[in-house]
């Protein structure tokens, strides 16, 4: 059997995903971070993008995370956003229209959050 680590991804109104994975990659403000078991411990805020999760049976969990806070110590991985769905939740037309809607409002603050969610649609 693999080793595994327990992510929480909890978002600021709800748990998104509980489980054991093998590998979980993230943005962080220092840049891409991939987290296996075993990893040394750390603490880092999350920029918004996809995350990736590589589940212990083989399967992949996608998300986009839209800021917050990456913490891992003893095996067990702690992703706190301010935002967050799967990309099983997302709904693709409304993203692009959301992005549309935000380019021609030149609001860039909801321009990257429609993009990221695009983004974690087509890494699913």
């Amino acid at each position: 059997m693999a080793a595994e680590l327990h992510v929480e991804l909890v978002a600021a109104d709800r748990s998104v995903w509980s489980g054991e994975a093998t590998l979980v990659v993230a943005r962080t403000t220092s840049g891409d971070i991939g987290v296996m078991p075993g990893h040394q411990p750390l603490l880092g805020v999350l920029e918004s993008g996809p995350v990736m999760i590589r589940t212990s049976e083989g399967g992949t969990v996608v998300a986009a995370v839209h800021g917050g806070f990456i913490s891992f110590a003893d095996n067990k991985l702690s992703l706190l956003a301010e935002i967050a769905e799967l990309a099983d939740e997302i709904d693709v037309q409304r993203a692009e229209r959301a992005l549309e809607s935000a380019k021609s409002e030149s609001d860039a603050a909801a321009e990257r959050r429609a993009d990221v969610r695009l983004r974690a649609v087509a890494v699913r």
